[in-house]
Parts: structure tokens; C-alpha cells; sequence
């Protein structure tokens, strides 16, 4: 087992940075929230990662394949909680390809091996809260 540490850097008001792998990022609160809109807010970086993982991992998966697709948008949409702590009680996942006579059983298979054996943040994810996904194709 390894462990992965964040150190995050109050910067003043509401806002803290960090760097991860070389890449600085803010994360604040609004303006409306008494921040100063530096950065995004934590929350809504679930969604990010939740959306990059699983897209890295069928992006690859469907290399090996030989899939070849002209461009793919991954985004995930999730229901809030009104009341405090408000947090996310579900997620859903939407594969957008293009690309021409693109192969539905493949798309499938790599959205099923990401969300079921690779993507660590939908592991976790799952344990928490309902996770859907849905595939589409335009050519």
C-alpha cells in the first residue's frame, strides 16, 4: 500500500493552493460565500475527478482496442442535498462519442472495465451513493 499526500496553503480569506504533480490549483469560496472567487470550490472537483479517471481509463482502454473515435466528452452530473452537510445522493456519468461506425459493444465493454475494475474514484464513489452512467454516440 502507498500513501498519497495533498498539503494545502492558506493564502488568506477563504483560499488555499496547492500543487499537484506540478500543477498549482486554488480553491476558494464565491464572492457571495465571503471569498474571493480564486478558484473553484472543493465540491464540485468530485465531479472532476470522477470525470477524468473514468475518461482517462476508457480513453486508453479503447486505444488497446483499436477503437478510433474523433472526440469523446465525459461529464457528470449530481443531485445536492438541500440541507447541511449538503453533499452529493447521486451521480450520473455521460460518455459522449463521435465518431463514425463506432462499435457499441466496445464503447461498452470500456465504460464497464473503467467503472467496474479501474477507476478508483468510482470505487469509492459507488460505496457512497447510486452511480449511473449512460453511453451516447453522434456521428
Amino acid at each position: 500500500m502507498s500513501t498519497v499526500k495533498v498539503n494545502m496553503d492558506w493564502k488568506g480569506g477563504t483560499a488555499f493552493e496547492t500543487d499537484l504533480n506540478g500543477h498549482k490549483l486554488i480553491i476558494d469560496a464565491p464572492s457571495a460565500a465571503g471569498g474571493n472567487d480564486l478558484g473553484p470550490t472543493p465540491k464540485p472537483l468530485m465531479l472532476v475527478a470522477l470525470a477524468g479517471c473514468t475518461g482517462i481509463d476508457v480513453a486508453s482502454i479503447l486505444k488497446k482496442m483499436r477503437v478510433e473515435f474523433e472526440a469523446l466528452k465525459v461529464w457528470v452530473e449530481a443531485e445536492q442535498t438541500e440541507t447541511y452537510p449538503k453533499h452529493y445522493s447521486s451521480m450520473r456519468v455521460v460518455y459522449e462519442f463521435k465518431g463514425k461506425d463506432l462499435p457499441m459493444a466496445k464503447l461498452e465493454k470500456a465504460v464497464k472495465l473503467s467503472e467496474e475494475q479501474y477507476c478508483g474514484v468510482s470505487y469509492i464513489y459507488k460505496k457512497a451513493i447510486p452511480l449511473t452512467s449512460e453511453i451516447r454516440v453522434v456521428e
